[in-house]
């Protein structure tokens, strides 16, 4: 199970797990496994001991100072995990400190989420050690040696604040998934961190587990929780509660006190979610306090998002609810819809590397990311890349992926295309030509899911999709004549009568000419309906997809998924297509 869920989650571990040379003739570098102490949790109270390797440019020192990044782990993995990528950047002259994160690979204390009271104020004062703080770190697990304070990071006269700051390195942070999360909550509290480049990671962690199309408030968040992620919040769960073996909690005895290697509410949230499929107002509130969409106010830096169009965990809808929360405020912001995710590991190539050296010369996200650092850190004046830039599967190149990469100087992109429901059961984009109707469908009982298809967690997986007759309802389009390329968040508001707060599922289909559907990226959009009897508004999940020539687009509402816990109890849903809203979605080109 621990091995699937490393996979599944720890996308991004696997990502920078390898070294490569940036250049022909790369300059050289040493390293120093060190143990770190930070205080963390309510007054510091709690001392954890982090575990991490600082990697330091030949050449650097007093009189010739490097700028410095900080980089850790995706969930379930360690500081060996971000070796590779931070080899890489020794080689381009940045000073770089990887480490595991609270209560992962070898370092103390328990998960936190990456909330800003733990995780974030380990950050910091990792961040205070390579600003030249001594008494952090030490060459012995005993922490018995310390390390003499560090004199070779550049140090900024005052923080992005504008006030001086003890211990203030030029610096960045890096990383992905968990290692995402991290550096938002890190720069909520830590006005000396001077930019960052956060991949695959959420917005609001209470949408990321039990996410809501509808209720919606300000981002992705909602009013009313969802459906729990049935799959991924037990993967989870079980590989943190695994990750310190027997040996970490006999060397920490606390991490198995109340919820073994979590902080304590968890459990609770974790078997609620699994019990009943969503979540109560409180464990709401405490996700939410480790989430970007509680803090963003707080965030005052460069930020460069990259999220995944293969991502089935932390979809393009989190990572477009930070870019415009941040936008909104005037923070210098831009980002990357790459091609892979949680639910598909391998780039394109010429895109960024998972099992492959990682090159900037070869790969446009690679060099994106070291173009980034350059600009904010070393005062480069190199260019950092449009505002927003996305990979379009059906562009064919060769070598760099930068020809299949589409950029836009503002996000969202592209025109609504509106498609309306009609009664018996077509999608049409003339609303003369609808027809008066309505389509009936039913829930199934206990949260259990009402047919087969791939699991969330693997979409592409051979598994044969089937639904239960009764379960589902659809609307589909005639052929394209045209290709339609879809670039951005699908919408639609339906008309429902139905009984309770029923609890349904929206799809996105692919139709081929022969018939075969193909679920676009795997992609669910859950709907817990609070009032059936008021328009029901969905925001489904964020797609970049071309429908080809005789392809159809097709929308489905089911009644259960297989990889969600579902309403408990089980109602008949009807949609009208009289009152209904179109689907619209925003096509390009």
């Amino acid at each position: 199970m621990r091995t699937i869920a490393i996979v599944c989650v720890g996308v991004l571990s696997a990502a920078f797990a390898v070294a490569g040379p940036a250049t022909a003739d790369p300059p050289s570098f040493t390293s120093q496994v060190l143990s770190l102490s930070v205080h963390v949790g309510p007054g510091g109270a709690t001392q954890c001991t982090v575990e991490g390797e600082l990697f330091v440019p030949s050449g650097v020192g007093p009189d010739n100072r490097a700028p410095a990044l900080l980089t850790t782990n995706g969930f379930g993995g360690s500081y060996h995990d971000q070796v590779g990528a931070a080899q890489m950047f020794a080689r381009n002259g940045y000073v770089t400190l990887a480490y595991s994160g609270l209560g992962f690979g070898g370092s103390e204390c328990k998960i936190s989420l990456d909330d800003p009271l733990y995780d974030g104020a380990a950050a910091a004062q990792l961040v205070s050690f390579l600003g030249g703080q001594s008494g952090i770190a030490f060459t012995d697990t005993a922490l018995k040696s310390p390390l003499p304070a560090l004199d070779m990071v550049r140090i900024d006269p005052v923080d992005h604040n504008g006030v001086p700051a003890q211990y203030d390195p030029r610096v960045g942070m890096f990383g992905g998934s968990y290692g995402g999360g991290i550096q938002l909550s890190a720069a909520s509290i830590d006005a000396r961190i001077d930019t960052i480049i956060p991949m695959i990671t959420w917005n609001d962690l209470s949408y990321s587990l039990a996410p809501n199309g509808t209720s919606t408030t300000v981002g992705v968040s909602s009013a009313v929780s969802g459906a729990a992620k049935f799959l991924f919040a037990s993967l989870l769960f079980v590989d943190g509660v695994d990750n310190p073996g027997v040996t970490g909690y006999l060397g920490d005895p606390a991490r198995g006190a109340e919820c073994p290697n979590y902080v304590a509410f968890m459990c609770g949230a974790i078997a609620q979610a699994l019990m009943t499929g969503e979540l109560d107002p409180d464990n709401t509130v405490r996700l939410r306090h480790a989430s970007t969409a509680t803090f963003s106010e707080r965030i005052n830096i460069p930020v460069l998002l990259a999220q995944g169009q293969q991502d089935t965990l932390f979809t393009l809808n989190e990572a477009a609810a930070t870019y415009e929360a941040l936008q909104a405020r005037g923070v210098e912001v831009k980002m990357i819809w790459h091609s892979w995710g949680h639910s598909h590991f391998a780039p394109a190539p010429g895109e960024f590397s998972v099992k492959g050296p990682l090159d900037p010369t070869t790969q446009y996200e690679s060099g994106r990311m070291l173009d980034w650092f350059d600009h904010y850190l070393k005062d480069s004046g190199v260019d950092t890349g449009p505002p927003f830039a996305y990979f379009r599967n059906w562009v064919p190149y060769t070598g760099n992926a930068a020809p299949a990469y589409a950029s836009s100087s503002s996000f969202p992109v592209g025109n609504n295309r509106a498609f309306e429901l009609s009664g018996d059961g077509r999608l049409v984009d003339d609303a003369a030509t609808a027809v008066p109707g309505a389509r009936t469908f039913v829930t199934g009982p206990l949260g259990l899911p009402t047919g087969i298809e791939p699991l969330n967690i693997e979409p592409s997986g051979n598994i044969p999709t089937a639904q239960i007759p009764g379960t589902e309802a659809s609307w589909t389009t005639a052929p394209m004549t045209v290709p339609m390329d879809v670039v951005g968040i699908p919408k639609v508001t339906l008309r429902v009568q139905s009984p309770g707060a029923p609890v349904i599922f929206a799809k996105l289909y692919d139709v081929a000419p022969d018939g075969k559907a193909t679920l676009i990226n795997g992609l669910i959009t859950p709907v817990r309906i609070p009032d059936p009897a008021a328009p029901v508004p969905i925001t489904l999940a964020g797609i970049v997809h071309s429908f080809d020539v005789g392809h159809s687009l097709r929308l489905a509402l089911t009644g259960g998924d297989i990889s969600f816990r579902g309403g408990l109890t089980p109602v008949p849903v009807t949609i009208f297509a009289e009152g209904s809203e179109p689907l619209t979605l925003p096509v390009v080109g």
